[in-house]
């Protein structure tokens, strides 16, 4: 039996994105399956946030939390001085996780697995603010990882730019695809439907974006795509644009490229959505367009074919690997290019049901189960 020590930082958070579900999904997963080992799950805050953090049950695990103000414990304790030495602080594992990237502090005895989600800050430093790139610098990647026994890949891009850019090793490297809740599929209760059109006022038909309002996700890119498929196809003027996610940075392009489109009114953003409605609004929607310049996995693409819905999205980063065939997939710097995939879903019914088809059978290939039993077999591999 071995201790294993993970690093649950990331739920702290009060709204959950990628990551948050991602670490959130597999911890359950793991702690499902794996009765045997000791699991010691570490966070820290300078102030009271148990109630907030999700409870776990099991015979074989413990919460443990420092009470540190978070800058004072990052930049200072962590950073300079190296202190606390965090597997020590949950009592000398012998398997220490990281599902993201974040300040740590380590001693020599565990061996140490990190899990990579992107490097898209390296990559592409302009669609950050200056507020991420500092937070990105003082976490220094490269020392970082100089750390690591083994890091995890959510997808063969990622592994690919963890080689290139980190310079480790491949065989240092495996890769594991993120699952799919089973909360998203397509959902056919009518009230439930309308309860989610009503609540976010959504138009009759729409085309819909899910995910971060930021400059990565191309928002700038759907909206001109939209005002043209709009100015070229008259037929189609019934369809409005949907924008949900939280806002995130740099958003002034977005809103420029709004107000500077004659079809601004058809254009909605929602903002924050529940985790319960998503199912729904994704079902409601037309076709799901996420012209994303990079995604390290991608899952709003998944979710939304999930649903049922028909997806036009990015054939550049991790995209096309996580989709395969069962998505349309252009030149996210092609804005005629977008116009003209949405326009062949909206256009034709054939189309978008082989898509729907499609894309069910291609999100059987994400599961969550079998995403922490690969998990388990590398922490337990000798």
């Amino acid at each position: 039996m071995a201790k294993i020590a993970i690093d649950i930082r990331t739920l702290m958070d009060e709204r959950y994105s990628g990551v948050s579900e991602y670490t959130l999904r597999l911890v359950s997963e793991l702690l499902r399956l794996d009765k045997q080992n000791e699991y010691v799950l570490y966070y820290n805050c300078g102030r009271d946030i148990s109630d907030r953090l999700p409870q776990f049950q099991q015979a074989n695990v413990r919460v443990v939390g420092t009470r540190y103000p978070n800058k004072l414990f990052n930049y200072v304790l962590q950073k300079i001085f190296h202190y606390p030495k965090i597997d020590r602080a949950v009592g000398a594992a012998d398997v220490f996780w990281s599902p993201h990237i974040n300040f740590l502090s380590l001693s020599n005895q565990p061996k140490k697995f990190l899990t990579i989600h992107d490097l898209s800050f390296l990559r592409y430093p302009d669609f950050f603010s200056g507020r991420k790139n500092f937070w990105h610098r003082a976490v220094n990647i490269k020392r970082l990882a100089a750390g690591f026994d083994r890091f995890i890949a959510v997808s063969e891009n990622t592994k690919n730019d963890i080689v290139g850019l980190l310079g480790v090793p491949a065989e240092r490297v495996d890769v594991i695809y993120s699952g799919v809740d089973e909360s998203y599929a397509p959902v056919n209760n009518v009230d439930v439907l309308e309860k989610v059109r009503s609540k976010y006022v959504l138009p009759g038909k729409f085309i819909l974006y899910l995910g971060n309002v930021e400059p990565r996700k191309n928002l700038v890119g759907l909206i001109k795509a939209y005002t043209e498929l709009r100015q070229n196809n008259p037929e189609l003027s019934d369809y409005q644009l949907v924008i949900a996610g939280a806002t995130g940075w740099k958003i002034a392009q977005i809103f420029q490229a709004l107000y500077a489109s004659p079809y601004q009114d058809d254009i909605k953003f929602l903002g924050y959505v529940d985790k319960e409605d998503k199912p729904a609004l994704y079902t409601l929607s037309s076709v799901f367009a996420y012209p994303s310049f990079y995604e390290g996995f991608g899952f709003p693409p998944l979710e939304a074919m999930a649903c049922g819905t028909p997806v036009v999205t990015s054939n550049i980063s991790s995209l096309p690997e996580i989709v395969g065939s069962a998505a349309l997939t252009i030149d996210p710097y092609n804005t005629r290019a977008i116009a003209e995939a949405i326009k062949q879903v909206l256009s034709s019914p054939e189309l978008a049901e082989n898509l729907r088809q499609k894309g069910l059978e291609q999100v059987k290939k994400f599961n969550w189960e079998a995403a922490a039993q690969r998990y388990l077999d590398i922490f337990n591999r000798k």
